[in-house]
C-alpha cells in the first residue's frame, strides 16, 4: 500500500482551493520551461497544429447524449476545463512525450515515449499467445495509444473510446492516422460503453486508471469483463506507486504533480490484485516496464 508523508501532506494542502489553483498554474509553467530547457519548442509545435480541421468534425464525433460524470469535469493537468477543451487536446501529444522524455537513458527525448509503448506491447505479446482480432482502447485520448495498438496488431479491428470529443477530433485528424484508417473512434463513457457483450479479445487502458476514483475503476473493470470474450484479456499501463522516483519526491514536486491529478491518491492506494479479482478476472500478472511504470494483465476465464 502506498504510504508517503509528502504525498499525504500535499493532498491536505491542495484541499485549499486558492493553493490548488496556484499550484496548477505553476505546474503548467514548469513543464513548458522544462521542455524549453530540453530543446523542445512547446508553443511552436502546438501552433503548427491545424485546429480548424479538427473543429470541422467535432459535431460529427460528439455524442450529445453523454452526461459527463462529476469526477470528469474537474480540473485536470492544469486545464480549468480538464479534458473538455481544445487546449488540453492540442497539447496532449507533446505533454505525453515530455512525461517520458528522460525515463530511459538509452532512449532519450521523444524516443522515451516510443520505448514505453513498445515495452508495454512486448509484455502483452509475451503473455497473450493468440493475436487478438478485436481490441478496445479505453481512454484513448488523441489516439497515441490506439495507433500503437494497431501497429502492434496490424490485422486486428481496433476501437478507440474516450469521453472527450476534443481528444477524439484530434485523433481522427492526426496525420499519422493515414496508416491506420481502420480505427473506429467512439465518443463514449468507459463505465457504460453501450457496446455488445463479448465483443473483444483485448481491452487496454494506457495511462487512464490514475485519473479515476476507485469506484469508477471498479465499474470500468466490470464493464471490461462484460465486453471481453471468454479467455479475453484486460491490460493497463500506468504509474508504478513502488517506483523509487516517487518515494524521493519533495513536497513541492508532489504539490505540482497532484495539482493536475485530482484522483491520484485513489490510484496510488489501489490494491490492483484485489480489485481485478473482485471484478471477476484472474489474479493479474504485473511487470515493471520502466523505472516509473508498470503493466498489468488479467484474463476473463471461460466457464
Amino acid at each position: 500500500m502506498f504510504n508517503n508523508l509528502n504525498s499525504q501532506l500535499s493532498s491536505t494542502l491542495l484541499s485549499f482551493a486558492p493553493l490548488a489553483a496556484l499550484a496548477r498554474g505553476l505546474a503548467r509553467k514548469r513543464i513548458i520551461k522544462r521542455a524549453r530547457s530540453l530543446g523542445v519548442d512547446w508553443h511552436g509545435q502546438v501552433q503548427k497544429l491545424p485546429l480548424s480541421k479538427w473543429k470541422e468534425n467535432f459535431t460529427q464525433i460528439r455524442n450529445p447524449d453523454i452526461n459527463y460524470p462529476s469526477y470528469y469535469t474537474k480540473s485536470f493537468h492544469s486545464y480549468e476545463r480538464g479534458n473538455l477543451c481544445w487546449e488540453s487536446a492540442i497539447e496532449q501529444e507533446i505533454a505525453t512525450q515530455m512525461l517520458s522524455y528522460q525515463t530511459f537513458s538509452e532512449a532519450p527525448g521523444v524516443k522515451g515515449d516510443t520505448k514505453l509503448r513498445q515495452n508495454y506491447h512486448d509484455f502483452l505479446k509475451a503473455q497473450i499467445t493468440k493475436a487478438p482480432r478485436d481490441i478496445l482502447d479505453l481512454g484513448c485520448g488523441v489516439g497515441l495509444s490506439t495507433f500503437a495498438i494497431q501497429e502492434a496488431y496490424p490485422n486486428a479491428k481496433v476501437i478507440g473510446l474516450d469521453m472527450s470529443p476534443y481528444f477524439l477530433s484530434v485523433a481522427h485528424h492526426n496525420p499519422f492516422r493515414r496508416n491506420f484508417r481502420q480505427i473506429n473512434w467512439i465518443h463514449g463513457d468507459a463505465e457504460s460503453t453501450g457496446l455488445p457483450d463479448t465483443s473483444f479479445d483485448l481491452i487496454s487502458a494506457f495511462f487512464m486508471l490514475h485519473e479515476l476514483p476507485r469506484e469508477v475503476t471498479m465499474k470500468i473493470l466490470r464493464e471490461a469483463y462484460r465486453l471481453l470474450r471468454p479467455n479475453g484479456h484486460f491490460a493497463f499501463m500506468d504509474i508504478n506507486p513502488k517506483a523509487k522516483f516517487f518515494s524521493k519526491m519533495s513536497l513541492d514536486l508532489w504539490l505540482l504533480f497532484k495539482s493536475g491529478e485530482p484522483w491520484l491518491d485513489e490510484y496510488l492506494t489501489l490494491d490492483v490484485e484485489q480489485t481485478m479479482v473482485g471484478a471477476g478476472f484472474t489474479a493479474p500478472k504485473v511487470a515493471w516496464i520502466s523505472p516509473r511504470h508498470l503493466s498489468v494483465l488479467a484474463q476473463r476465464l471461460e466457464f
